[in-house]
């Protein structure tokens, strides 16, 4: 009988400890960003409750602006598109919606035109008008790129400046038209007196919570775009055409198809912003709106969402800062007064901001946040050396 030699055990293999499973979403919720993104959100649902109606309607317009400068930041700062007419788009939602949702009338001397649809209604084609607009601009952006784009988009501000001025059945002329308060499911959201815990809701209150709705639902969409297939396409685009459309990438049809949702994505800004101006005014959606925009992407950080909002919340907010505390600031007067106006000295200091961050900080602000501190991992424990040639068992003979 022969000896048989005892088979030898495989060796172990060292693995490194994986982070993801439930270890990855626990590290995840107690990340202080996650606290953060928490005390923010309960902060902006009770605001409301403490905010009187000045900083109320300031917070809508910066919520507004962030939705706008959202779907510019996707197509400028993701797709590398430079667009100077997103003040046309803001006034198709804007006035859009008043002709959608308005009642044919009489008023400033105009006879104004109005469909008298539901508010709700009207607020969603208000913003598939604006795409719509979006879409016949669409095959010019599809095909021009840089300051060529820029200069195109240029002439949609004269053009919309012109209508806005001169088509007094639908805009009301000069003078622009009332917006119709918005109504969903027989909740109205006008000045009508409605008191939640001892407090009264008026507009702006009530404004409030479907600005935030509007603008979650606007952020969460435009963050799965860009970190999705579609991102990855229009960062191709923007960083090299050429070696986009060699891998495959239909950069036309990608960059018509940014642009149609970039219209839409200000279509909606310009339905709120109505909303909370409660009257739609022609100059307002001006070549200055355009270039405020514009500012709010490099500011806040170009293809970021979150840029976008903060770029937005500095540049809507800081006239309205300015104005509320002009008595008390230096160099800077009431308006009307003969002084440096809070408008004009807002621009001079976001000027002064887009100039430091293309310098300092090319990121934009939101790179401030994007600094965190790597955990060392830990070290990979190596396996004990083994004898193949060992036997199993101390007393087992080979």
């Amino acid at each position: 009988m022969s000896d048989t030699t005892a088979e030898a055990p495989a060796a172990p293999t060292a693995t490194a400890p994986v982070r993801g499973g439930a270890e990855g979403v626990t590290d995840r919720l107690r990340s202080p960003r996650t606290y953060a993104v928490l005390v923010g959100s309960l902060l902006l649902l009770v605001l409301p409750f403490y905010l009187d109606r000045f900083w109320l309607q300031a917070g809508l317009f910066a919520m507004a602006a962030a939705i706008g400068a959202i779907g510019l930041n996707m197509l400028t700062g993701a797709t590398g598109q430079l667009s100077m007419g997103h003040a046309f788009f803001l006034a198709v939602g804007a006035y859009g919606y008043c002709v959608l949702a308005g009642e044919s009338g009489t008023e400033n001397g105009h006879t104004l035109t109005g469909l008298g649809l539901p508010t709700w209604l009207a607020a969603i084609l208000a913003v598939l008008l604006a795409g719509a607009a979006g879409g016949i601009f669409s095959p010019i952006a599809g095909r021009l790129r840089g300051a060529y784009l820029g200069i195109a988009t240029l002439a949609l501000i004269f053009i919309g400046q012109h209508v806005l001025f001169n088509a007094g059945s639908l805009t009301g002329g000069y003078n622009g038209r009332a917006v119709p308060p918005l109504s969903v499911f027989g909740f109205t959201f006008d000045d009508s007196e409605l008191v939640v815990a001892a407090v009264p809701f008026g507009s702006s209150e009530k404004l409030w919570y479907a600005g935030l709705l509007a603008l979650l639902i606007s952020a969460l969409f435009a963050r799965g775009v860009l970190r999705g297939r579609p991102g990855r396409a229009m960062n191709a685009i923007r960083d090299h055409r050429i070696a986009a459309g060699v891998m495959g990438v239909p950069v036309a049809r990608y960059r018509a198809g940014v642009f149609v949702l970039s219209s839409m994505y200000a279509g909606l800004a310009g339905v709120l912003l109505a909303l909370v101006f409660q009257r739609t005014v022609p100059e307002y959606f001006g070549m200055i709106l355009s270039l405020e925009y514009l500012a709010m992407i490099v500011i806040g950080g170009l293809g970021s969402v979150a840029g976008a909002v903060i770029g937005a919340a500095f540049v809507s907010l800081l006239p309205q800062v300015f104005t509320h505390y002009s008595d008390s600031l230096p160099l800077v007067s009431a308006p009307g007064t003969g002084g440096l106006a809070p408008g004009e000295a807002s621009r001079y200091l976001y000027g002064a901001a887009v100039v430091a961050v293309v310098l300092f900080l090319p990121g934009g602000l939101a790179r401030l946040g994007l600094v965190r501190t790597k955990k060392p991992s830990a070290p990979r424990q190596s396996a004990p050396p083994v004898n193949p040639a060992a036997p199993k068992n101390p007393g087992e003979k080979s």
